[in-house]
C-alpha cells in the first residue's frame, strides 16, 4: 500500500514539542508529576476530537530511594532497584567476584552468605540464582553510568499464588570504573568485606491508564492496540517521551486526515511499566480479557525511538508472523531490510496469553560496540546485533539532547505506516506460515536432544500435518477465494493457538514470569536433558510428557478447525 500522503503529514516540530513537554517531569508511577503528563496527553487527544477513557487502578509500585556501599573502608556510589529488599540495618558480609553470574560459577564459588560481585545490568534471573545459592546480597557492575532496573520476576500485580515471590536480599549497582577498583581490591585480599544498605519504598499506589480509539468503518469492534508507557526513570526523554510523542502525532494525523480504516486503532498509554513490572498493561489485559481475546488483531508497542545515532533499524523485536509488516514499512521508508529478533520476556508484552500477535517494542538502536554499556545491553536487546537504546538508557542522562529530530520523524513514519497497513488491509497481515516454520525448527531441535520421547515425536508429527494446512489457508487470501471477514476470523484463531505454544508456558489467564524463556517453553525442558542426572531425567521426561500433551492438544484442535474451514471453502 502507498501511504505517502499520510507520511508527509508527520511533523518533526510537533514531535519535538510533545517530547519536550512530556520530559519536563520525572514521571514515577503513581506520582503527581506523572499524572500531570497524563493530563497533558489527555488534553491533546481531546483537542484532536477523541473521546478518552482516563482512570486509575491500584498497583504495587516500587521506588528505589537510597543505597550505600563500602568495601574494606572505601565508599562507592551506588543505586538500588525496584522490588529489591530494604535493609533494616547495615548488612556486612564477605564479597566474591562471580563474573557474569552464571549458575556454574555460583555453584562452584559460593559457599553461602557472601555478597556477589557480578558483571552486567541487574536482572531478575541472576537475583533468583543468587537466592537459590544462599547469597546475602548482590553488587552489579554496570557501565559508565548505573542503570535503573526492576528485579522482580512477577509480571504485573501479585496475586495469591506469587505474593511472596519477591527478592529477599539487598541489591545494588555500581559503575564500571568502581567495579574494576573492587575487583583489584579482591585480588589483594581474599578476605575483603563489604557493608551495604538499601532503601526501597514498595507500596500500593493508584496509577493512571489513558485510552483513546479511532474507529474503523467495516469491523469497528476489531482493533489494533497501539501502546506505550508514560512513566519514566528520571526525565525519560527517549524512554519513553519520544514514543509518547509518536503516538500523539499519529493520533493527530488520523484525526486530521480521517483515513477510512476497516478496523479500529486503540491508543493505550500505560503507567507501572518501570516501577511495577508492566502492571498497567497487565491490569488492562486482566480487566478486558474477553475483548482483547476476541477482537484485538495485533499489539503494536513503542518504546525509546528517535535517539541520536540510532542507525540500526533491522533488529527490532517481532514475531515471525508479524515480521513482513515491519519489513515492508522499514524498506519503503528507509530502503533497509528488516531482519528482526525474537522477543525476550520484557516490555509491555502482556497480551501473549490472549494469543495476540505482537509487533516491536523499540525500533531503532545504536551501532554495536565494545563499550561496557553495549556489552551489557547485548544481553537485553534483540540478538546482540544492535547496540541497544543508548548508554543513557535508564540513567539520569536520558534528556532531550539525546534525541535526533530527523530520526524521530523517520521512526514515526515507520510506525504510522505499520498502523495504517494493519488498519486498512482487507485481509489481516499476519503470516502464520512463518510461525509454524519457526515452531518446527525448535521441535526438531528438542527431539534431537530426546529422540525417543513420545510426546515430542507426536508434536513433530502434528506440526508437519499443520504446515500444509496453514499454507493452503494463506493461499486462500492470495487468490481471494474467501471473504475477508471469514479469513480474518480464522486467522485470529490460528494466531491464538500458535502464540500460545510458541511463547507461553502458563495458561491463558496468568502471565509468565519476567525471565528469559527458550522458544516453545512447554517443550524447552528438553534442553536440560543432557546435563541431568538419571533421576532428574525421569522427572524431565514426566514434565515433557505432560507439557507435550498440552502442546499437542492445542495443535490437534487447530488442525481440526483448519480442516473444517478449508473443507467449507472448497
Amino acid at each position: 500500500m502507498n501511504f505517502s500522503s499520510y507520511l508527509e503529514e508527520v511533523d518533526r516540530d510537533n514531535l519535538m514539542k510533545y517530547t519536550k513537554n512530556i520530559s519536563r517531569n520525572v514521571r514515577l508511577s503513581g506520582s503527581k508529576e506523572e499524572k500531570e503528563i497524563f493530563e497533558y496527553v489527555n488534553d491533546l487527544l481531546t483537542s484532536f476530537g477523541y473521546k478518552t477513557l482516563f482512570y486509575t487502578r491500584p498497583s504495587l509500585i516500587s521506588l528505589p530511594e537510597s543505597a550505600t556501599l563500602e568495601v574494606d573502608g572505601t565508599y562507592y556510589e551506588c543505586i538500588t532497584h525496584s522490588m529489591g529488599k530494604s535493609t533494616d540495618q547495615t548488612m556486612e558480609s564477605s564479597i566474591i567476584y562471580v563474573g557474569e553470574g552464571d549458575e556454574e560459577s555460583l555453584k562452584t564459588k559460593l559457599k553461602g552468605g557472601e555478597v556477589l560481585l557480578v558483571d552486567g545490568i541487574a536482572i531478575p534471573a541472576i537475583v533468583k540464582l543468587a537466592e537459590k545459592y544462599k547469597a546475602s546480597g548482590l553488587i552489579f557492575i554496570n557501565a559508565e553510568y548505573t542503570h535503573e532496573m526492576i528485579i522482580s520476576t512477577n509480571w504485573g500485580n501479585p496475586d495469591i499464588y506469587n505474593k511472596n515471590d519477591y527478592p529477599d536480599l539487598p541489591v545494588v549497582s555500581i559503575n564500571y570504573y568502581d567495579g574494576e577498583k573492587i575487583k583489584k581490591q579482591l585480588l589483594k585480599s581474599s578476605k575483603a568485606r563489604c557493608q551495604m544498605t538499601t532503601n526501597v519504598r514498595t507500596e500500593w499506589r493508584d496509577i493512571p491508564t489513558l485510552i483513546a480509539e479511532y474507529k474503523g468503518n467495516i469491523e469497528p469492534e476489531k482493533f489494533v492496540l497501539f501502546s506505550g508507557h508514560i512513566d519514566s526513570w528520571h526525565y525519560g526523554a527517549m524512554d519513553n517521551g519520544t514514543a509518547n510523542a509518536t503516538m500523539i502525532e499519529i493520533a493527530r494525523i488520523l484525526s486530521d486526515l480521517k483515513p477510512e480504516l476497516k478496523r479500529s486503532v486503540r491508543f493505550a498509554f500505560w503507567s507501572g511499566h518501570s516501577h511495577g513490572r508492566y502492571s498497567g498493561s497487565t491490569l488492562y489485559g486482566d480487566e478486558n480479557w474477553q475483548d482483547i481475546h476476541d477482537n484485538c488483531v495485533t499489539h503494536v508497542n513503542i518504546d525509546s525511538v528517535g535517539a541520536k545515532n540510532a542507525n540500526v533499524l533491522t533488529e527490532g523485536n517481532t514475531m515471525q508472523e508479524t515480521k513482513p509488516v515491519i519489513k515492508e514499512a522499514v524498506k519503503s521508508i528507509t530502503g533497509e531490510i528488516f531482519e528482526g529478533s525474537r522477543y525476550g520476556r520484557s516490555g509491555d508484552q502482556s497480551f501473549w496469553i490472549h494469543g495476540v500477535p505482537s509487533i516491536l517494542m523499540g525500533l531503532s538502536e545504536q551501532e554495536p560496540s565494545d563499550t561496557p554499556a553495549m556489552k551489557a545491553f547485548s544481553k537485553l536487546f534483540g540478538d546482540g546485533k544492535g547496540g541497544g537504546f543508548g548508554w543513557w538508557w535508564h540513567t539520569t542522562e536520558d534528556t532531550l539532547d539525546k534525541i535526533s529530530p530527523s530520526y524521530l520523524e523517520r521512526d514515526c513514519k515507520i510506525y504510522l505506516s505499520i498502523i495504517l497497513n494493519l488498519g486498512m488491509s482487507e485481509y489481516l497481515q499476519t503470516k502464520p506460515s512463518n510461525a509454524i516454520e519457526e515452531i518446527e525448527i525448535h521441535v526438531e531441535k528438542y527431539l534431537r536432544l530426546r529422540p525417543s520421547h513420545p510426546g515430542l515425536n507426536k508434536a513433530l508429527n502434528l506440526v508437519q500435518e499443520l504446515k500444509p494446512l496453514i499454507n493452503e489457508f494463506e493461499e486462500s487470501k492470495i487468490t481471494k477465494t474467501i471473504k475477508s471477514k471469514t479469513y480474518n476470523s480464522m486467522s485470529q484463531r490460528i494466531s491464538r493457538a500458535l502464540i500460545r505454544v510458541n511463547y507461553v508456558e502458563e495458561d491463558s489467564f496468568r502471565n509468565d514470569k519476567a525471565v528469559g524463556k527458550a522458544p516453545l517453553p512447554l517443550l524447552s525442558y528438553a534442553l536440560d536433558y543432557e546435563s541431568a542426572s538419571s533421576d532428574e531425567k525421569f522427572i524431565l521426561d514426566t514434565t515433557l510428557l505432560r507439557n507435550s500433551n498440552k502442546f499437542n492438544y492445542t495443535l490437534n484442535n487447530l488442525i481440526r478447525d483448519l480442516n473444517e474451514y478449508l473443507k467449507g471453502e472448497k
